[in-house]
Parts: structure tokens; C-alpha cells; sequence
């Protein structure tokens, strides 16, 4: 696709929307982990108030899969309603498929699921946007998502 010229109006299609260099996707990335670190701070007294202490046991598991669910309806929300976290919103990007468009609750789901399994390979999935020539993050590539830059 390519710019196309509309009455009054100048509309970027999915091909030629900028993507974000590794230093502003680097940025929001640290940003990100701020949000999460602070939902876990809040989310871990809420279970704390609700079931007592979780440092053993099954209470410790269950305290990481509610962290998990947290974190993720977080997510979840956030890049089906606007396509943007915090973060992205502070760094000016958005996450949409590959034609444009705004992710449906199915592949928000299926990029909470392949990001957190990211993380738990030592975050290689995200290190890929380093050599990805298109800077994206290997569960981005796979469920053909990307983020853009906006504004």
C-alpha cells in the first residue's frame, strides 16, 4: 500500500508507517518494566491482605499466575482499546497488525502468551528486534504484529 491522497486528508497506510529504532523501543521497554514492577507491588498486597504470606508452597504459585492474569488484563486492555500501555503512549508507538489495524482480543491474548513465554527463554524474543531488519520482536514477527510510530 501507499499514501493516498482523500479530499482534505493524507492517510498513512500499514506499509509506509515508521517503525521505532532499537533506542525508543529499548526506552519503552524500561518504561514497561516500571508499569509492571508497580502493578506487582500493588497487585502482591492486595494477595497479601486476601491470603496471608505466599513465600512457599502453593500460595507462592498462586500468587505468580494472579501476578500473570494481573499483568495481563493490563495488557490485554490496553492494546485492544487504544493499541498503546503507558509506555507506549509516554514513546509515541502503537502495536497493530500487519495491514493497520487494531489488535482483535484473540491476538492481544496470543502476544501476552508469546511475550511472556519470551521472558521466560532469558528474553531472547525481544533481544530479535536487534537483528530483525524490520525491529521486531520474534512474537510480533510470528503473529504478524508491529509497533509504529504515531503523532
Amino acid at each position: 500500500m501507499a499514501i493516498t491522497k482523500q479530499p482534505n486528508t493524507l492517510i498513512k497506510t500499514p506499509q509506509t508507517t515508521p517503525t521505532p529504532g532499537l533506542f525508543k523501543l529499548s526506552a519503552c521497554l524500561l518504561y514497561e518494566l516500571l508499569t509492571i514492577i508497580a502493578l506487582s507491588i500493588v497487585f502482591a498486597g492486595i494477595f497479601y491482605a486476601l491470603f496471608g504470606d505466599a513465600t512457599e508452597g502453593i500460595k507462592r504459585l498462586l500468587q505468580q499466575i494472579f501476578l500473570w492474569v494481573v499483568i495481563g488484563i493490563y495488557y490485554l486492555w490496553c492494546w485492544v482499546k487504544s493499541g498503546q500501555t503507558l509506555a507506549m503512549q509516554a514513546w509515541h508507538l502503537k502495536v497493530v497488525t500487519s495491514d493497520g489495524a487494531q489488535l482483535s482480543m484473540q491476538a492481544a491474548f496470543a502476544r501476552y502468551l508469546f511475550a511472556s513465554l519470551s521472558l521466560v527463554f532469558l528474553g531472547l524474543g525481544f533481544l530479535w528486534a536487534v537483528i530483525d531488519h524490520n525491529r521486531l520482536f520474534l512474537h510480533d514477527r510470528w503473529l504478524k504484529n508491529k509497533i509504529v510510530l504515531i503523532k
